[in-house]
């Protein structure tokens, strides 16, 4: 029997096939459990306790424009790098981080708004619709904190060169993790809106 040798290029494909899958099992998980929980949520708007007046706080409103800001950002680091332009590319990187951050302390500002209106999370003089919100919100917050942490490991990767206009496979994967992220905020935050 013949075998026959995988050329760099022909691996170097396969690996990035591979880890491209892998990630989008990850995303469609992550997809059907938001999709559970606002199934709930909307089997439990029949509630006879449910708040009917509740308004989304506006720093949620400005943390989703910060998150639309990063995806548009990440996307322009990967045009960058695809261009071998490293200056570019380390500021489209570094302005991803700066408003992932932003888009976090904007989640905790809306969830203080939420507690200043008078809506707890938890304790006796909370509601279920102010916990289903905590759980939308701090479940996407994980999944965040993860995205985070890889662009942290794409910049690190990034400053010691391992990236170029042949070798992007770190910037697209975390590209399209970081578009998955502003897509399902979008989605529940509409729902949320919309919903409510």
């Amino acid at each position: 029997m013949a075998t026959t040798m995988m050329t760099a290029e022909e691996h170097q494909a396969r690996t990035a096939r591979s880890y491209k899958l892998l990630l989008w099992f990850a995303m469609m998980s992550m997809t059907m459990m938001f999709a559970g929980i606002t199934s709930a949520f909307v089997v439990s708007k029949s509630r006879e306790d449910w708040m009917k007046d509740f308004q989304l706080p506006m720093a949620f409103y400005f943390s989703s424009l910060a998150i639309i800001l990063c995806s548009v950002t990440f996307h322009l680091a990967k045009k960058a790098i695809q261009k071998d332009n490293r200056t570019a590319t380390t500021n489209f990187l570094l302005l991803t981080l700066g408003l992932g951050i932003a888009f976090v302390v904007l989640q905790f500002v809306g969830f203080g708004q939420v507690v200043k209106a008078g809506y707890y999370f938890t304790g006796p003089e909370s509601n279920i619709a102010t916990t289903f919100l905590y759980v939308i919100a701090v479940l996407h917050l994980a999944h965040l904190a993860g995205g985070l942490i890889s662009l942290l490991i794409i910049i690190y990767n990034h400053f010691k060169q391992k990236y170029n206009s042949g070798q992007l496979l770190g910037i697209e994967l975390g590209a399209m993790y970081w578009h998955f992220l502003d897509f399902l905020w979008i989605c529940l935050f509409l729902f949320l809106y919309f919903f409510k």
